[in-house]
């Protein structure tokens, strides 16, 4: 398990982190750096205002998802149906089902790391010969033998190779690489860069799994769909409390620092309303809902402020829902909410706005023309600030569109792809109901002057009018309204190809049966499959660039920067987004691969394949984990090396057309693995007429009548 053990003696000068310390008086402290506190409020404010049109948005996919109508749609008096057609949650979960499916089909999280073609800080490869004599060597041989160091003959820097017709050719080549290593029989190659990508990756995923990083993409991919943008926060450090109970019973926990990941609502998220990416951002702020002990518990976390925590809470709950949260907890709560409101600001300051905003900053944090902070308010009380700890500077949080909006912030989401279609079926179900209902009922017209006056005009079977005398006629008429629901459902129908076509999300896709045309065969539904999946390999395109790749490149700057395991080990490696990668690990590439085995199979192109590699990938396209099952080259060597020694020790087998070796009359030959004495058990050949054991007639020695006819 990879994780980091924070050493006890770890203090913020060590790790190069400028905090706001406390100095008894916090009051009067926190006073003279109000500027800071009105400068965080002020940019909330302005990203607030700037996103409400996003937050219309939401609502909108919200309420399609959910199947509610919003207060713009105002129902007649004689629509008597209400109903709503929830395709918009049919659709979102089917693409939410489809990029967790493509991520996740590795088995891992999508996240590599490799090594480049020219590694930095570590080697490329290393030849090495176990068989080559050293000095060390022959001293050990001299004490064996108690022979003399000059009897003792050392091999020549490179021994002759067999190779052929092209022995001055390769010669020359290996001259020019690497003369004289790594070309005698006995030698193996080791890659430091491979090994070190390897124990990175592993490190990586350890950490992530120690974070239920998986369920937090999961979520992130759910927002995306709907909403149109997922956050991802992270990474950063956090005391994880491992549980363990000493020899006594004793509850007694560990606790390790940890790179955590965690999502992050988009509600919750205010960026810079001046940009279109976390790329151009300069700021973003994370709106948190905390309670009393929620709030208390940051006392835990590195460079919080306790005494400014305890006189914000004492301050009491200022925590105000905004108009669209009581739409998404369906409640019109107005009561007062015990909550505290915390504001996380990360950005950057610069010194000229920062003596404009009346920033009175410690003289560390101003050193630069500008400078990255990282801080926490609430009840304009500073809980924690802090100069950005991380190398390179960084904004933990990665957003992620579901499709690219170039002029805006916020991506594009499934729901509001369908938001016009999805109100078109539902007008025209409603219309199908109704006008259905008021069809299959007749409406009942009386004339009242020729029935009897005082009757019951109620309608029911078996019911008698009773007529007065007068001139004879029909008293009571049926008049029945035509049925125009199958129209009603045609327009619905059409309305339902549209959202295919608005969404990228074929119905065919996500179950619906009925598929007709091209869709009947096989071959012509593998088409439409593959054609359907083109617009889910442009989100995960997305997720690759916007999400995967720069949590990994952070993720291995945090390893770098902070981790305290030795094991590790570290270089300049390339990390790698693995969600692409994954939309071919599936059947198709597993029988591709085997493909390419198959016309690899001359021995004239065996040189050319790098069958440790195809193997790798055939282990992942089968959902297989290729570091349980497979060894690496060197691995590879020595158990072919120990086959070779075991075969070696079994006795030939016989050429071809002679009995096994006996060992002795009627005794099985200990090389002989049936045991049977090389007889062959099976029914055999009947024998021809004439022959011994034949019980026909005909001759033989069955008694029959000599070369009397058959």
């Amino acid at each position: 398990m990879a994780i980091m053990d924070r050493p006890e003696d770890m203090n913020p000068a060590e790790d190069n982190v400028l905090q706001l310390e406390e100095n008894g008086n916090i009051e009067e402290q926190n006073l003279e750096y109000s500027g800071l506190v009105s400068w965080v409020n002020g940019r909330f404010e302005a990203s607030k205002t700037w996103r409400m049109t996003d937050e219309e948005r939401w609502l909108k996919a919200y309420r399609n998802y959910r199947g509610i109508y919003g207060p713009e749609v105002q129902f007649t008096e004689t629509e008597k149906s209400q109903a709503f057609i929830k395709i918009t949650k049919t659709k979102v979960l089917a693409a939410y089902a489809q990029i967790v499916d493509v991520l996740f089909a590795g088995g891992k999280f999508p996240v590599g790391v490799e090594a480049p073609t020219k590694a930095v800080g570590v080697d490329d490869a290393v030849y090495f010969d176990p068989e080559e004599v050293t000095e060390e060597k022959i001293n050990e041989k001299k004490g064996e033998l108690g022979a003399a160091p000059s009897k003792i003959k050392k091999p020549s820097a490179r021994p002759e190779l067999s190779l052929g017709v092209h022995k001055d050719q390769l010669e020359r080549i290996i001259d020019e690489v690497k003369p004289g290593v790594g070309v005698t029989p006995t030698a193996f190659t080791w890659e430091p860069a491979k090994e070190a990508a390897r124990r990175m990756e592993k490190t990586m995923h350890d950490q992530l799994d120690e974070t239920d990083a998986g369920t937090h993409l999961r979520n992130v991919a759910f927002e995306m769909s709907l909403f149109g943008t997922g956050i991802l926060k992270g990474p950063f450090g956090f005391d994880k409390e491992y549980a363990r109970w000493n020899e006594d019973g004793e509850y007694d926990p560990e606790y390790r620092t940890i790179p955590r990941v965690e999502a992050t609502s988009v509600w919750n998220f205010y960026p810079d309303p001046d940009s279109h990416s976390m790329a151009d951002a300069e700021y973003v702020i994370e709106r948190h809902r905390m309670s009393r002990t929620q709030l208390r518990s940051l006392k835990n976390r590195p460079y919080f402020r306790e005494e400014s925590i305890e006189l914000a809470i004492e301050y009491g709950a200022n925590y105000a829902p905004e108009y669209w949260e009581n739409a998404l907890e369906d409640s019109q709560n107005t009561t007062d909410i015990n909550r505290y409101e915390v504001l996380e600001y990360w950005g950057v300051i610069d010194s000229d706005l920062a003596e404009q905003a009346d920033l009175d900053l410690p003289d560390d944090f101003l050193d630069n023309d500008q400078v990255q902070v990282n801080a926490w308010i609430c009840n304009g009380q500073i809980l924690r600030l802090v100069l950005n700890p991380f190398t390179p500077n960084r904004v933990p949080f990665m957003a992620v569109p579901y499709e690219v909006n170039p002029y805006s912030f916020f991506g594009v989401g499934v729901a509001e792809n369908m938001e016009d279609t999805q109100e078109i079926m539902n007008g025209f179900m409603r219309m199908a109901v109704d006008n259905a209902a008021l069809s299959s009922n007749l409406l009942i017209e009386i004339d009242e002057t020729n029935l009897v006056p005082g009757q019951d005009m109620k309608v029911y079977p078996g019911k008698i009018f009773r007529r007065q005398a007068g001139a004879p006629g029909q008293a009571i008429f049926g008049t029945k309204f035509p049925n125009v629901t199958n129209e009603c459902l045609m327009m619905f129908d059409k309305a339902r190809q549209l959202a295919d076509e608005s969404t990228g999300m074929p119905s065919y896709a996500h179950g619906m049966s009925g598929v007709v045309g091209v869709g009947r065969t096989a071959s012509g539904m593998s088409m439409l499959m593959g054609a359907a999946a083109q617009n889910i390999k442009a989100v995960v395109r997305n997720v690759d660039d916007y999400l995967l790749s720069p949590l990994g490149r952070a993720l291995f700057a945090f390893n770098m920067q902070f981790n305290f395991d030795k094991d590790v080990a570290k270089g300049s490696l390339e990390v790698v987004a693995k969600g692409t990668e994954s939309l071919m690990r599936n059947e198709i590439r597993s029988q591709r691969l085997l493909q390419f085995m198959q016309m690899t199979a001359n021995p004239a192109m065996a040189p050319f394949v790098k069958y440790d590699y195809i193997l790798r990938e055939m282990a992942a396209s089968m959902d297989l984990d290729e570091e349980k099952i497979l060894n690496d080259p060197r691995e590879a060597a020595i158990q072919a090396k120990m086959m070779a020694e075991i075969a070696a020790l079994m006795p030939p087998p016989p050429p071809q057309g002679m009995a096994p070796p006996q060992g002795g009359e009627g005794v099985p030959a200990p090389s002989d693995p049936t045991q049977t004495g090389g007889g062959n058990i099976a029914p055999g050949a009947a024998p021809a007429p004439g022959a011994e054991g034949f019980t026909g007639a005909g001759g033989g020695n069955n008694g029959g009548q000599q070369g009397a006819p058959v």
